[in-house]
Protein backbone atom coordinates (compact mmCIF):
# COMPACT_ATOMS: atom_id res chain seq x y z
CA UNK A 1 0.00 0.00 0.00
CA UNK A 2 1.70 3.29 -0.53
CA UNK A 3 2.39 5.78 2.11
CA UNK A 4 -0.53 8.42 0.46
CA UNK A 5 -3.29 5.81 0.42
CA UNK A 6 -1.96 4.96 4.35
CA UNK A 7 -2.36 8.23 5.31
CA UNK A 8 -5.70 9.29 3.91
CA UNK A 9 -6.87 5.95 5.77
CA UNK A 10 -5.94 7.16 9.10
CA UNK A 11 -6.81 10.33 8.61
CA UNK A 12 -10.41 8.85 7.78
CA UNK A 13 -10.14 6.76 10.60
CA UNK A 14 -9.33 9.20 13.11
CA UNK A 15 -12.35 11.19 11.79
CA UNK A 16 -14.69 8.37 12.84
CA UNK A 17 -12.88 7.59 16.58
CA UNK A 18 -13.31 11.10 16.93
CA UNK A 19 -16.93 10.87 16.69
CA UNK A 20 -17.44 7.76 18.04
CA UNK A 21 -19.35 7.60 21.11
CA UNK A 22 -18.15 3.71 21.51
CA UNK A 23 -15.95 1.42 20.31
CA UNK A 24 -15.43 -2.02 20.69
CA UNK A 25 -12.49 -4.18 19.41
CA UNK A 26 -12.75 -7.69 18.51
CA UNK A 27 -10.59 -11.09 17.25
CA UNK A 28 -12.12 -12.73 14.34
CA UNK A 29 -9.64 -15.36 14.10
CA UNK A 30 -10.95 -18.62 12.48
CA UNK A 31 -14.02 -16.85 11.61
CA UNK A 32 -15.49 -18.05 7.94
CA UNK A 33 -17.06 -15.57 5.18
CA UNK A 34 -20.59 -16.73 5.35
CA UNK A 35 -20.58 -15.78 9.75
CA UNK A 36 -18.70 -12.30 9.19
CA UNK A 37 -21.28 -11.67 6.49
CA UNK A 38 -23.71 -12.16 8.92
CA UNK A 39 -21.92 -10.03 11.35
CA UNK A 40 -21.69 -7.38 9.01
CA UNK A 41 -25.28 -7.27 8.11
CA UNK A 42 -26.65 -7.57 11.78
CA UNK A 43 -24.19 -4.60 13.09
CA UNK A 44 -25.23 -2.21 9.88
CA UNK A 45 -28.42 -3.09 11.01
CA UNK A 46 -27.76 -1.61 14.42
CA UNK A 47 -25.92 1.40 13.40
CA UNK A 48 -22.43 0.16 13.87
CA UNK A 49 -19.80 0.27 11.86
CA UNK A 50 -17.70 -2.69 11.38
CA UNK A 51 -13.95 -2.46 10.00
CA UNK A 52 -10.89 -4.39 9.91
CA UNK A 53 -7.82 -2.33 9.90
CA UNK A 54 -4.07 -2.72 10.39
CA UNK A 55 -3.27 -2.52 13.81
CA UNK A 56 -0.26 -0.18 13.52
CA UNK A 57 -2.41 2.09 11.43
CA UNK A 58 -5.61 1.94 14.11
CA UNK A 59 -2.95 3.10 16.62
CA UNK A 60 -1.79 6.22 15.00
CA UNK A 61 -6.09 6.78 13.93
CA UNK A 62 -6.43 6.72 18.02
CA UNK A 63 -3.84 9.25 18.76
CA UNK A 64 -5.55 12.38 20.56
CA UNK A 65 -8.83 10.83 20.63
CA UNK A 66 -11.14 9.03 23.48
CA UNK A 67 -9.81 5.54 22.57
CA UNK A 68 -5.95 5.77 22.66
CA UNK A 69 -6.26 3.41 25.57
CA UNK A 70 -6.93 0.62 24.14
CA UNK A 71 -4.31 0.98 21.63
CA UNK A 72 -2.98 -1.68 24.43
CA UNK A 73 -5.10 -4.21 23.08
CA UNK A 74 -3.91 -4.04 19.39
CA UNK A 75 -2.24 -7.69 18.75
CA UNK A 76 -3.46 -10.21 16.38
CA UNK A 77 -5.97 -9.61 14.09
CA UNK A 78 -8.36 -7.17 15.05
CA UNK A 79 -11.76 -5.86 13.64
CA UNK A 80 -13.28 -2.55 15.14
CA UNK A 81 -16.82 -1.98 15.76
CA UNK A 82 -17.80 1.93 15.79
CA UNK A 83 -21.20 2.84 16.96
CA UNK A 84 -21.92 6.49 16.91
CA UNK A 85 -25.41 6.47 18.08
CA UNK A 86 -26.15 3.27 20.70
CA UNK A 87 -23.35 2.09 22.22
CA UNK A 88 -25.61 -0.80 23.77
CA UNK A 89 -27.14 -2.08 20.70
CA UNK A 90 -23.60 -2.55 19.46
CA UNK A 91 -22.56 -4.80 22.48
CA UNK A 92 -26.00 -6.64 22.20
CA UNK A 93 -24.75 -7.62 18.79
CA UNK A 94 -21.34 -8.32 19.59
CA UNK A 95 -21.97 -9.97 22.66
CA UNK A 96 -24.53 -12.33 21.07
CA UNK A 97 -22.73 -13.38 18.08
CA UNK A 98 -19.64 -14.17 20.53
CA UNK A 99 -21.94 -16.57 21.90
CA UNK A 100 -23.18 -18.15 18.57
CA UNK A 101 -19.76 -18.38 17.14
CA UNK A 102 -18.53 -20.50 20.14
CA UNK A 103 -14.43 -19.25 20.51
CA UNK A 104 -14.12 -18.01 16.41
CA UNK A 105 -15.25 -14.36 17.48
CA UNK A 106 -13.98 -13.17 20.59
CA UNK A 107 -13.99 -9.38 21.98
CA UNK A 108 -10.71 -7.97 22.81
CA UNK A 109 -11.93 -4.53 24.75
CA UNK A 110 -13.64 -1.50 24.04
CA UNK A 111 -14.37 2.34 24.95
CA UNK A 112 -17.20 4.27 25.85
CA UNK A 113 -17.27 7.89 26.50
CA UNK A 114 -13.57 7.63 26.99
CA UNK A 115 -13.68 4.50 29.73
CA UNK A 116 -11.60 1.63 29.37
CA UNK A 117 -14.27 -1.27 29.35
CA UNK A 118 -13.26 -5.00 29.44
CA UNK A 119 -14.82 -8.14 28.23
CA UNK A 120 -17.52 -8.35 31.20
CA UNK A 121 -18.51 -4.90 31.08
CA UNK A 122 -19.13 -4.80 27.39
CA UNK A 123 -21.67 -7.93 28.49
CA UNK A 124 -23.15 -5.59 31.44
CA UNK A 125 -23.24 -3.20 29.31
CA UNK A 126 -25.34 -5.60 26.32
CA UNK A 127 -27.66 -6.60 29.15
CA UNK A 128 -29.07 -3.16 29.27
CA UNK A 129 -32.48 -2.41 28.28
CA UNK A 130 -32.00 -0.90 24.58
CA UNK A 131 -31.89 3.12 24.66
CA UNK A 132 -36.03 3.09 23.62
CA UNK A 133 -36.96 0.94 26.49
CA UNK A 134 -35.26 3.16 29.02
CA UNK A 135 -36.41 6.80 27.67
CA UNK A 136 -39.83 5.03 27.71
CA UNK A 137 -39.54 3.70 31.48
CA UNK A 138 -38.61 7.23 32.10
CA UNK A 139 -41.18 9.39 30.59
CA UNK A 140 -43.76 6.70 32.53
CA UNK A 141 -41.86 7.65 35.95
CA UNK A 142 -42.17 11.32 34.72
CA UNK A 143 -46.17 10.75 33.75
CA UNK A 144 -46.73 9.41 36.58
CA UNK A 145 -46.98 12.25 39.33
CA UNK A 146 -49.23 14.16 36.69
CA UNK A 147 -51.54 10.76 36.10
CA UNK A 148 -51.99 11.33 39.87
CA UNK A 149 -52.52 14.51 40.47
CA UNK A 150 -55.26 14.48 37.44
CA UNK A 151 -56.87 11.78 39.39
CA UNK A 152 -57.12 13.22 42.57
CA UNK A 153 -58.66 16.61 41.04
CA UNK A 154 -61.31 14.44 39.03
CA UNK A 155 -62.17 12.76 42.54
CA UNK A 156 -62.91 15.62 44.21
CA UNK A 157 -65.72 16.19 41.72
CA UNK A 158 -66.92 13.15 41.99
CA UNK A 159 -66.57 12.88 45.36
CA UNK A 160 -69.22 15.85 45.86
CA UNK A 161 -71.29 14.60 43.12
CA UNK A 162 -71.49 10.99 45.28
CA UNK A 163 -72.48 12.57 48.47
CA UNK A 164 -75.10 15.04 46.68
CA UNK A 165 -76.36 11.95 45.25
CA UNK A 166 -76.32 9.86 49.12
CA UNK A 167 -78.16 13.42 50.04
CA UNK A 168 -80.95 13.40 47.54
CA UNK A 169 -81.48 9.96 48.26
CA UNK A 170 -81.68 10.24 52.05
CA UNK A 171 -84.26 13.19 51.86
CA UNK A 172 -86.34 10.96 49.52
CA UNK A 173 -86.58 8.03 51.78
CA UNK A 174 -87.15 10.28 54.79
CA UNK A 175 -90.44 11.90 52.60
Amino acid sequence: MKKTVKQEQVTLMHEKLKRAKAVFLADFRGMNVEKATTLRNELRAAGVEYKVFKNTLLDIAAKDTDIACLTQNLAGPTAVAISYDDPVGAAKVLSKFVKDAKGVFNLKAGVLSGTLLDVSQIQALADLPSREVLLAKMLGSMQAPATNFVGVLAAIPASLVRALDAIRVQKEGSC
